[in-house]
């Protein structure tokens, strides 16, 4: 038998342990945005209900001072059928579970923030060799708001998450995208702005992001341009950087611009709403490093003519192929001659640039 309710805990437990200790990895409004979303998803409610403004203050004082009485602690072992594994020995878990049709996850994201979660599985197929599961409810999960994510050549999609996460991008959408955006909701269906009329048919517009989202783990477990062993050491070198910033964009990019990733998907399918939705998702610096997008959009929404985008796609995978042997060159030197502290600044000169907006 399976001891749901105390593996729920335990899994929300290294969640907290997690969140108190890299919870200063944000900005003060992003993180009071995620603490919102946190308590939106522990009351159940809708990514458009926001609660009592009173009861959301309230419960963020208490989860602040809860996390003070974590601070020195580690994340524990996960206690499950009579067995103490390791959190981050997914496959092993997974294994246990899967009769109960439940999915764990773990792994480290942005500034090598531990993170976890723990959801009911809603469907499994195989889509380009890979598995992948939809996912339902959340039972246990931290700050982020993953929407899809990856584990070894296993694709998890996150729909409970994904949901919250569109629902905040079109509500603070840059006035850059709000073009784009109404180019993708024209292209669902979607006339009327209203929030009344976007909740009506939310589920169209969910699937064009999921379409986005499988497409770019695909690209990323498919990829190998960017070596994913090099890039982790290089990640873990420099958390909280500007090289760990380009690092993970390029590979992003890599990613979207893949034969099976999202671009290359969206013009095979001929997929105007995902086109439009990928570069209203898009922030400044995706743009700047790839400023071919752009516009091919503009010529695109004139002619109709997916040429122009697929040679706009060539270019920006090109481009990240470029960056990313740039970045594996310069920390490769680096490493050899035992000089690391040297990689920022040189990455910096050499593509600085691109996250100051000057591609």
């Amino acid at each position: 038998m399976l001891a749901l309710d105390s593996l729920i805990q335990q899994v929300r437990r290294n969640c907290d342990i997690s969140d108190a200790q890299h919870g200063g990895i944000f900005s003060v409004c992003g993180l009071a945005l995620r603490l919102r979303d946190l308590f939106k998803w522990e009351r159940g409610l809708a990514p458009w209900e926001e609660g009592d403004s009173a009861a959301v203050l309230d419960w963020i004082g208490a989860r602040e001072a809860y996390w003070e009485t974590l601070a020195g602690s580690e994340v524990g072992s996960i206690s499950l059928n009579g067995r103490r594994l390791d959190p981050f020995d997914t496959e092993t878990v997974n294994v246990i579970l899967a009769p109960h049709r439940l999915y764990y996850g773990a792994g480290y994201a942005r500034g090598l923030k531990p993170t976890f979660f723990l959801a009911a599985i809603e469907s499994e197929q195989e889509i380009e060799g890979c598995r992948v599961y939809g996912l339902g409810r959340e039972l246990a999960r931290d700050l982020l708001t993953l929407p899809a994510l990856s584990q070894g050549g296993t694709v998890l999609l996150r729909r409970e998450s994904a949901r919250g996460f569109l629902w905040d991008q079109i509500n603070y959408i840059a006035p850059s995208s709000q073009r784009a955006l109404a180019a993708a909701l024209d292209a669902c269906g979607i006339r009327d702005r209203r929030p009344s009329e976007l909740r009506r048919q939310w589920d169209g517009l969910l699937q064009v992001q999921e379409m986005i989202h499988l497409r770019h783990e695909l690209g990323e477990i498919k990829g190998r341009d960017f070596r994913r062993d090099l890039w982790q050491e290089i990640i873990a070198a420099f958390p909280l950087t500007r090289t760990e910033l380009l690092a993970r964009h390029v590979k992003d990019l890599l990613a979207d611009t893949h034969p099976v990733g999202p671009l290359c998907h969206i013009c095979q399918s001929r997929s105007a709403a995902g086109l439009a939705l990928y570069s209203a998702l898009s922030d400044r610096l995706a743009r700047s490093l790839f400023p071919e997008l752009t516009p091919a959009l503009e010529a695109f929404w004139q002619t109709g003519d997916w040429a122009v985008v697929e040679r706009a796609v060539a270019a920006g995978r090109a481009a990240a192929q470029r960056y990313a042997g740039m970045i594996t060159s310069i920390y490769c030197d680096a490493k050899a001659g035992h000089n690391l502290s040297q990689v920022e600044a040189e990455i910096d000169r050499r593509l600085g640039r691109y996250l100051d907006g000057d591609p």
